[in-house]
Order: structure tokens, then sequence, then C-alpha cells
């Protein structure tokens, strides 16, 4: 493995971004607490991990390679972006002041698909896919078995994720009495919302790389 250093520092650089990980995890945060955005992360932790298994075994060659397996990863992603995005801003369309009963088996509820949430937004964009597959040979010697080195770099970008939401999570817990007054939260869920449907609209419109 080359200039591993190198590698974390592009790969904190990355992953500070926002995309639709940031986006489901902010959204969850805000509108359930710490613990649907905790689950969220871990969801998403765990579709890397599959990334990090697929790339290792050679899996994500194959469906960049393959044009089909491509459209099908694409467009069941950003439908499913999409679908977040609407739910999002259906659920301010349909906002109303709930009892204190109401409030807390809504946000069971709630908790209950964030960690789905998050698992399936990055489970299924293949962009993930071509990001493992280009970006983690960059840092291999060429010519060399690259099944523990992809082993390493994905399990470190895993951690990585981790640690940013850890920190992102409670830095929107401490200004969450801004956040979570009824006001600001409708404004954010509605702009949440359109990001979302845009990045499903952009995540459809990505062409596979060859």
């Amino acid at each position: 493995m080359e200039n591993f250093y190198l590698f974390v520092i592009m790969c904190i650089l990355l992953i500070i971004l926002p995309g639709p990980d940031t986006a489901i995890t902010t959204r969850n945060t805000v509108t359930v607490g710490t613990t649907g955005g905790f689950k969220t992360m871990f969801g998403t932790c765990c579709a890397l991990l599959i990334h990090t298994s697929a790339a290792v075994f050679g899996l994500s060659a194959i469906i960049v390679k393959s044009a089909l397996l491509f459209s099908i990863f694409k467009y069941v992603g950003a439908v499913y972006l999409v679908y977040l995005g609407i739910k999002t801003l259906w659920g301010l369309k349909n906002k109303e002041v709930a009892a204190t009963t109401e409030t807390t088996v809504k946000n069971k509820y709630e908790n209950q698909s964030c960690f789905k949430q998050g698992f399936l937004t990055n489970l299924l964009n293949p962009k993930v896919a071509v990001f493992f597959l280009t970006f983690l040979p960059q840092f291999v010697d060429h010519g060399t078995n690259t099944f523990l080195p992809f082993l390493i770099m994905g399990i470190t970008y895993t951690v990585l994720t981790l640690v940013w939401f850890v920190f992102y999570i409670y830095l929107l817990n401490q200004i969450s009495a801004f956040m979570k007054k009824p006001r600001t939260q409708a404004i954010f869920e509605g702009i949440t919302g359109a990001i979302l449907i845009g990045f499903g609209i952009k995540l459809a419109l990505e062409k596979a790389h060859n």
C-alpha cells in the first residue's frame, strides 16, 4: 500500500463533503434526535462495509463494467432518494400539532426506520461502488494482491465516516434548540427534501464509467 496518510487525508476531505448520506443523517437527527442520527449513521457504515466487501471480492468491478447492473443500481437508488425527498416534503404538508402520546409513537416509528434509510441510501448509490473501484487502486502498488490493501482502506474509510458523523450529530444536537423550533424545522425539512430529490435526479442522470 502506498501513501496511506495521504489516503486518510483524502478520505476526510471526501467524507465531509455534503452528499445524500449527510442529508438523510441531518434530517433524522433534527427531526428524531441523536438516536435517529446514530441509527442512520450505523446504517450508512454497514452499507460501506458491504461496498468494501464488494470491492475486495471484485463485485464492484462487475457492477461498474456491466451497463445493465449499473443502471439497475443507479435507478433503484435514484428512486429511493426521490422517495425520501417527497416523503419529507409530504410530511411538511400534513404536519399537525400532535399530543405527547402521538408524538412519542411517531418518533418511535421514525427511529425504527432511520437505520434502513441510512443503509439503503448508501447501498443503492452505485457512485459509492465506482468510488471504491477508482479511488482505492490509486494507493496500491501495481502488480500486488489487492485483497488486504482494499480491506484495510475500506475499513479505514468506514471508521473515518463513523467518527465524522459522531462529531456531526453531536454538533447538530448542540444547536438543537434552534434547529427544533417549528419554523426552523419546517424550513430545514423543506430544504432537505428538495436536496434529496435533487440527489436522486442527479444519480439517475449519472452515466456508467467504462
